[in-house]
């Protein structure tokens, strides 16, 4: 007999719909390319520490070659995080959200691996599938909402992703089960149908949004959009964001998110919070690499790990994923311009801890 689909919590579905700071975990590896537990641990207790409300581990950042056989570590990326979260024995909702792709068979079996780890979601990626109709991408969604919350996830088309259309996104806004939509596009129309579809869905009060486009983060948390939906006018905002920009500077990321949670709603916006849009995208071009096509993105989060110490390299499983060339300037061009964005005092005091507790 078929078990019952692993549901949020009331705690943990609140908390989401608050709206949560939830880095993209990355992979700490050693200098032999080999998984680095020790730093890897010291990563999730550096989010707890944060303040952020969930990690999601085994997604890009994490690097999908963890799935390979000769690494064979979505397991125990997916263990390392849940046994600190666990450990944590935090007073306050922490979301695990698992990284899950590949065919129906596979991503199956990687949300089944993801509840017997007790994890509360999974981040259902469509990257890899792009000869596949809408309504069999739409038919792997509800099988794997049949085991584990799903957060679907709207990929840009740069890294892997494609264009799906307003029908899609409200087919699935309606599948029992779905509890939220990153939507990393980086393109506002994109965004916009997404929003659009979740606000003409019975559900919609069920589906929290989630912001993933880099270069749009801060404007996407203050907006709140509203459409006409059989006569009545719908309001919906973009609560949080799932990020690997998030996986770094992540306690000041917490701050910003708590100051907009502050004035969201309000007739007025502080004109600071819009400058600080522009700074953080600024940032965030440094760090993922849109002048090489994203790249160095995964590298590029490394490297402000590493200089932190949360890291000891910017080592990939790909050998031949490194910085670009410039990107390590245009960090130091972000460090310097923007010293309020970053969280290097917090780590340097705690740093330690995380990795000798």
């Amino acid at each position: 007999m078929a078990q019952a689909a692993r549901t949020l919590s009331p705690e943990k579905f609140k908390a989401l719909h608050d709206g949560l700071v939830i880095p993209a975990h990355p992979l700490a590896l050693d200098e032999n390319r080999k998984l680095d537990e020790r730093h890897q641990r010291a990563l999730t207790r550096y989010y707890i520490a944060s303040g952020a409300g969930g990690v999601a581990v085994g997604v890009h950042s994490t690097q999908f070659e963890i799935r390979d056989p000769e690494h064979n570590l979505l397991e125990p990326v997916l263990r390392l995080a849940a046994e600190e979260v666990d450990r944590a024995k935090l007073d306050r909702p922490f979301l695990k959200i698992a990284g899950i792709c590949g065919p129906t068979a596979q991503a199956l079996k990687e949300a089944e691996l993801a509840a017997s780890l007790g994890y509360d979601a999974g981040l259902l990626s469509m990257g890899g599938l792009a000869d596949w109709s809408e309504e069999a991408l739409l038919e792997r969604t509800r099988q794997v909402a049949g085991v584990i919350p799903v957060v679907g996830f709207y990929l840009q088309p740069a890294v892997g992703g494609r264009i799906f259309t307003y029908d899609f996104w409200r087919q699935l806004a309606d599948i029992p089960n779905v509890v939220a939509i990153k939507m990393a596009p980086f393109n506002r129309y994109q965004t916009i149908d997404v929003v659009r579809a979740v606000c003409a869905s019975d559900r919609r009060d069920e589906i929290a949004l989630y912001t993933g486009n880099d270069d749009n983060i801060v404007n996407d948390l203050l907006t709140t959009y509203e459409f006409d939906v059989d006569g009545v006018k719908v309001r919906k905002s973009i609560v949080g964001g799932l990020l690997g920009h998030w996986a770094v500077w992540t306690r000041k990321a917490v701050e910003l998110l708590e100051e907009i949670k502050a004035v969201r709603g309000r007739d007025a916006i502080p004109s600071g919070l819009l400058t600080r849009a522009i700074q953080v995208t600024d940032s965030n071009a440094a760090f993922f690499d849109p002048a090489h096509g994203f790249a160095g993105c995964i590298p590029g989060i490394h490297e402000v790990l590493r200089r932190q110490g949360l890291l000891k390299g910017i080592w990939c499983l790909n050998p031949h994923e490194t910085l670009s060339p410039g990107q390590a300037e245009e960090i130091d061009r972000v460090y310097r311009n923007y010293p309020h964005l970053h969280d290097d005092d917090f780590v340097a005091a705690h740093l330690d801890e995380w990795l000798n507790d």
